[in-house]
């Protein structure tokens, strides 16, 4: 069956391609929600709120991954599998990210406005995996 609730941001993507823009979507919407302590180590929350973060957490995952964690209850046990999981992403995007901002040129493009489209791709990835940018 469907699931037929509309999600507040899109799922984590069975093969993690998502996954930085999906914690940072997860981190900003368990905040707003006041569960943001449910993903924090040693951070102590009600049942009723761990519950809620981990409803949250699954309702934005695959149908393939809440088959995987379906025995998984605490939602803190489920972001750590998550991470452990996808988080070698930043060592896939970084470097890409890394030699297309040392190699981004102007010149290669045919507007202003598409240039500072990528740039802002480029700041975006490199922000998403950690890094600071000062040029």
């Amino acid at each position: 069956m469907p699931n037929l609730t509309k999600l507040e941001f899109e799922a984590l993507d069975i093969m993690g391609k998502n996954y930085l823009l999906w914690v940072l979507d997860a981190e900003i919407h368990l905040d707003a929600k006041g569960l943001g302590a449910a993903i924090i180590t040693r951070n102590e929350i009600s049942r009723q709120d761990k519950a809620k973060a981990m409803i949250s957490l699954r309702h934005h995952l695959y149908e393939e991954l809440k088959a995987k964690y379906l025995t998984v209850k605490d939602s803190l046990e489920l972001w750590n599998n998550l991470k452990e999981r996808y988080d070698h992403q930043k060592t896939v995007i970084l470097p890409k990210a890394c030699y297309d901002w040392m190699h981004l040129r102007l010149q290669d493009f045919k507007t202003t406005s598409d240039y500072n489209s990528v740039v802002f791709k480029i700041s975006s990835q490199l922000k998403l995996c950690g890094e600071k940018i000062t040029d």
